[in-house]
């Protein structure tokens, strides 16, 4: 069983991105700025929010943190969706999920400009990746591909059994995953809350992603030996036992199915981090994108 460390290979992704910042700087060239919106204060946010702050910092991109009360009306909400998308000095920006209830999310992503969409969450990137022409990918299955490939994990010709169907992670990576290239070409069943027969199914997979949001869900029972496991989910579980009141935990029942896999992801530590690495990449893609367009 090796793990598949997400933690490792996001730092490396950084220290990557550093170097090319450094020659940017030293060429006397604009460096990548990242912006986030923030509507109230959601704890996880925050601490995601924060993450991304520092990252930043840390590899050279300039950063903008837009942060507005929780009872921001969605008119001004996409006022400032709009500022964003007409200043040539943010090269992309993420509006931080969820939104308070008053606010209609769909109606804000969608006034994102595409160009500018490191989230990938816009139609438009999403469209583009399902047709596998130049987009944004959605950072977490951008992150499992990259995790995936970097680890030589072997996908062409495997059967790939997704958990869970959301816009976000089960979709795209099912379209990823079946589409031609490294860390590809495999067979893709996305399974969901309505599936019969899942059991069955993830009994028949090499590869499973599990994106249920469901603590400790997928045991040793469902799964084969020398399965590849890539765990998204991660859930507070509350403990009392513990200083925090709390632990995380993925979808994936770690200390047992662990022992029938050849890979698998921590939690933390997996998906996580790659999460945010690749946001990172996204932005500095888009940086590229603008100073080509303005050639």
């Amino acid at each position: 069983m090796k793990i598949l460390d997400g933690k490792k290979i996001s730092n490396q992704i950084k220290n990557e991105i550093a170097f090319e910042v450094e020659g940017m700087k030293a060429r006397g060239e604009k460096v990548p700025h990242l912006a986030a919106v923030l509507v109230g204060n959601d704890g996880a946010s925050l601490t995601y929010v924060g993450s991304k702050v520092r990252s930043c910092k840390k590899i050279g991109f300039d950063s903008t943190l837009v942060h507005l009360p929780e009872e921001t009306t969605e008119e001004d909400l996409l006022k400032e969706v709009r500022a964003l998308n007409e200043n040539d000095d943010i090269d992309g920006y993420i509006v931080q999920l969820p939104l308070p209830k008053h606010i209609n999310e769909q109606k804000v992503l969608m006034a994102v400009d595409a160009n500018k969409d490191v989230d990938g969450f816009h139609p438009t990137n999403f469209g583009k990746m399902a047709l596998d022409m130049d987009s944004f990918i959605s950072a977490t299955p951008f992150g499992i591909m990259e995790l995936m490939r970097r680890y030589n994990v072997e996908t062409s010709g495997k059967h790939v059994v997704v958990i869970g169907r959301s816009h976000i992670v089960g979709r795209p990576i099912s379209i990823l995953m079946s589409q031609k290239g490294k860390a590809a070409d495999a067979t893709v069943t996305l399974t969901h809350s309505r599936t019969k027969n899942l059991k069955e199914l993830t009994l028949q997979a090499d590869i499973i992603v599990s994106a249920l949001g469901i603590p400790h869900f997928l045991k040793a029972d469902m799964v084969k030996d020398g399965v590849v496991i890539i765990d998204v989910g991660i859930t507070r579980v509350p403990d009392e036992t513990l200083e925090k009141g709390y632990y995380l935990a993925g979808d994936v029942d770690f200390e047992n199915v662990s022992k029938k896999s050849s890979f698998i992801t921590p939690v933390p530590g997996g998906v996580g981090p790659m999460t945010i690495a690749m946001l990172l990449k996204n932005t500095l893609l888009a940086r590229e994108r603008h100073r080509n367009n303005r050639k």
